[in-house]
């Protein structure tokens, strides 16, 4: 298996094609890429600006130039010496009538030959909520009738543009009676005979009848762990990989699936020992990939939970969050709001998943005699589901493996006393396979439903509800942060890199991707604002008042309200582009076609006063127009203030991310590059994240591999220094690639007087060292002036190589930081 040195990720659609993406790889290959990885290349619906919706898994879109564009890729690929990964996702299909699989189904139900493909409830009609409103209203309306179908003629229910194939059993033998029919109730009687029924897309939260992906109708749960269903829907996949064209593959969601171990293991079969297998995977802290995986580890979320130990301030953290209940005027308890995200998962967006899990152990009480009913199953299992703290367990037919049973216990512990004790026994029985013979079916169904909703559960409670609402460090509301308050500390992310050495070296290590909710230097910068509490909250109460005349008076409250104002001035002051100033009118209204959608979108996500299916189109738009008016030309004096009062922090944030990029590069694991964050990414939550950067300018920047100059301000401002760092250090990756992989990885502690203002570490093996210095905390520019660092003996008494300014050191028992400016890292290769 060849492991990347470093990947970078390029986002197809939205006019990147593959003859787009060939004329950027001389480009990659100079910034020292060794893998391009790939979104999704296989057909999706049209206009998909993701490609996880795919509707054929055997066609590499026309959308993007075929298979024969992607033959030109890959050649281009092989000539220029780089391998390719794709990002595939198993766990799911487009529920869309352009998907002929699901076509299909819709048209013959049960009979259909890929009925089973697809994860459905068969004891009822599918049900397709993809209506308006309820289905009696739409009739009503007139807004169904009976059309020929575009592609077969046959007699279809046409809603608009879609065109729902009857099955034949309701037509043949008199299609042209029944293409005449218009009248409602002759239309409602022959609905009434499909194997589907069209109802409210409001309804799927609590009427469903097929596994989807999170709360997306639009996207429904594939049965991958049928080997019929692996086989044909990795036909392609693995002959792409099997012609040498794809040497990798990123598997999307493999928490959704049925059995995550045995695909994992039946696509290790099919694809090879040589191709190199990561998954996405949200661990929480100290969980591990199950060691059975046959795989190199994650796309890296966890990476970025891990640098947050690195570069906040945790002597000052509880004082922002003291700042923030100050200006909010209320206390903010994460744990009860945590609590209550997950109860509104539980009861309403996932309350048709909640009700088949419910009504599969009723059936299995009932089964094995149990005296109890189902309202204490029901109390019990939303108990279980709310405590759940990790994504979920990985027990499997043969049984739960012993870290899954552990973490069962730490749930019944957890609730105890919330639930009846025999109910709670019982769920865990079910769970461990300690059911009798005769229930095992049902339980068998219970144990996989229930390990492929907790993480559903969890993303939309954390990721999409809790970070949207808690606000007090936009920084940490990130994808694999822990959601509670806790410690930050240097010495945890060190441990944190020795446990990833140990356990996955060879998994991707990310800090940008196209699901993040910020870009990392935005994120970078955010992290200064816990080195001055104060001084940030002092920014807010000013610039609140110099926008007061703003904020409406609703029936529900001011709007926006005091959090949701913290929260756009710290997500504006993370997004703001580091050149703009506050009299360039183009570029503020470019910023604010930016800024306006993210704002609408946190608003709903939080949940609270508004959201995506019960919209308050009056509170919404209030909010939007105080955001508007941050933005406004005409808004001079704070936009004035504000570019002034965030400059400090706007320095402090360039530095924090080159030390993150420095650590990601040197640091255990793969370093995945995302598209344009060679520069700088001050992005916002997606759609922003998937913009494509300017290639033209990023090429031109990176003209010659000159040394980095950290002298310079244009270049830290353009991006232009953490591009060049990227490229010195990204081929020393490819000259070195066994230290990056096995070297050895060593916590280096400074002492002296500004130990605090650095985090440094040594790669080793038995042919290279590697030491590496990142400043950190240096809002206030703080110096290295009589600070050292002691040097282990395998370090000392060594020439050392400054790889970013090309100077030459001798080091004895120590590595002396007097004289070197405390903005730029160090990177020193034993020569």
């Amino acid at each position: 298996m060849t492991i990347p040195s470093a990947t970078y990720r390029i986002q197809f659609r939205n006019g990147m094609t593959f003859d787009r993406a060939i004329t950027l790889l001389p480009y990659l290959q100079r910034l020292g890429i060794s893998h391009l990885y790939a979104s999704p290349i296989f057909t999706a619906t049209t206009d998909s600006t993701h490609g996880y919706d795919v509707t054929d898994a055997n066609e590499i879109d026309p959308a993007l130039g075929g298979r024969d564009g992607f033959n030109r890729l890959s050649t281009a690929l092989q000539q220029t010496g780089l391998g390719l990964i794709l990002d595939i996702v198993p766990n799911h299909m487009a529920a869309s009538l352009e998907n002929a699989w699901w076509r299909d189904v819709i048209e013959h139900g049960e009979n259909s030959q890929y009925a089973r493909y697809f994860d459905i409830d068969w004891s009822r009609r599918l049900t397709l909520p993809f209506l308006g409103e309820d289905f009696e209203r739409v009739l009503q309306n007139d807004e169904l009738s009976i059309k020929p179908h575009p592609q077969t003629g046959h007699p279809a229910l046409a809603y608009y543009d879609s065109f729902y194939p009857l099955t034949p059993a309701s037509w043949q033998g008199r299609a042209d009676e029944v293409l005449a029919i218009n009248d409602r109730a002759a239309i409602a009687e022959l609905h009434q005979q499909q194997p589907w029924q069209l109802i409210n897309w409001r309804d799927a939260r609590k009427d469903l009848s097929y596994r989807r992906f999170f709360e997306i109708t639009g996207l429904v749960g594939v049965r991958v762990e049928d080997e019929a269903v692996f086989n044909a829907s990795h036909a392609l996949i693995l002959e792409l990989v099997h012609s040498g064209a794809v040497s990798g593959l990123r598997v999307d969601h493999v928490d959704g699936l049925a059995d995550p171990q045995g695909y994992l293991q039946r696509l290790r079969r099919a694809a090879g020992e040589d191709c190199y297998i990561t998954v996405e995977k949200i661990l929480a802290d100290e969980e591990q990939i199950p060691s059975e995986w046959p795989i190199s580890g994650t796309t890296g979320y966890e990476f970025i939970a891990a640098l947050s130990h690195a570069l906040i301030d945790d002597t000052q953290i509880d004082a922002l969050h003291l700042a923030y209940e100050a200006v909010t005027e209320e206390r903010n308890d994460v744990s009860a709001g945590l609590r209550a995200a997950r109860e509104l998962m539980v009861d309403r967006n996932f309350a048709g998943e909640f009700s088949r899990l419910l009504a599969l152990a009723t059936v299995v009480a009932h089964s094995e005699q149990r005296n109890f009913g189902e309202a204490e199953l029901h109390v019990a299992l939303r108990e279980m589901l709310i405590a759940f703290p990790v994504y979920r367990t990985y027990g499997r037919p043969a049984g739960m493996p012993l870290a899954g049973e552990a973490l069962l216990q730490q749930v019944l512990e957890a609730v105890k006393f919330s639930a009846f004790p025999a109910a709670l026994s019982f769920l865990q029985a079910i769970l461990l396979g300690a059911i009798s013979e005769q229930s095992e079916q049902d339980a068998a169904e219970f144990r996989t439903r229930f390990q492929q909703l907790t993480g559903p559960l969890m993303a939309k409670s954390v990721e999409d509800t809790l970070f949207f609402r808690n606000h007090a460090i936009l920084a940490i509301n990130e994808v694999g942060a822990e959601p509670l308050p806790h410690p930050f500390s240097v010495e945890h992310f060190h441990q944190q890199m020795q446990t990833r050495l140990h356990h996955q070296p060879d998994a991707l290590s990310t800090t940008s991707t196209h699901d993040t909710k910020r870009g990392e230097d935005a994120r970078a910068r955010l992290y200064s604002l816990s080195e001055a509490p104060a001084l940030w909250a002092e920014n807010v109460t000013r610039w609140r008042e110099l926008n007061q005349s703003k904020v409406l008076t609703l029936n529900e409250g001011p709007a926006p309200e005091p959090a949701v104002e913290w929260m756009l001035y710290q997500a504006l002051a993370g997004a703001w582009p580091t050149t703009l100033r506050p009299d360039d009118h183009d570029g503020l209204r470019t910023l604010e076609a930016r800024f306006l959608p993210f704002v609408e979108k946190a608003l709903r996500e939080a949940k609270l006063r508004t959201d995506w299916a019960d919209g308050d189109e009056t509170y919404e738009q209030a909010v939007l127009e105080y955001a508007k008016h941050l933005l406004s030309a005409e808004n001079s004096a704070f936009l004035t203030d504000f570019v002034t009062a965030i400059q400090p922090f706007v320095d402090a944030g360039l530095v924090n991310s080159l030390s993150q990029t420095v650590i990601k590069l040197t640091a255990p694991g793969v370093p995945d590059i995302y598209q344009g964050s060679e520069a700088l990414d001050f992005s916002l939550v997606d759609p922003d994240n998937r913009r494509e950067p300017d290639y033209a300018v990023l090429e031109a920047q990176l003209v010659d591999r000159s040394r980095p100059d950290f002298t310079q301000p244009s270049d830290w401002r353009s991006g232009k220094l953490k591009q060049q760092v990227i490229a010195c250090l990204l081929h020393l990756r490819l000259d070195k690639p066994q230290l990056f992989r096995f070297g050895d990885y060593q916590p280096l502690y400074a002492t002296g007087a500004h130990p605090e203002h650095l985090i440094a570490y040594a790669r080793q093996d038995s042919e290279n060292s590697l030491i590496v210095v990142a400043p950190r905390l240096m809002l206030e520019g703080t110096s290295w002036a009589e600070t050292s660092i002691p040097l282990p003996e395998s370090l000392a008494h060594r020439h050392y190589r400054n790889l970013l300014s090309g100077a030459t050191l001798a080091l004895n028992e120590q590595l002396s930081l007097d004289n070197l400016p405390p903005y730029a890292p160090l990177v020193l290769i034993a020569s």
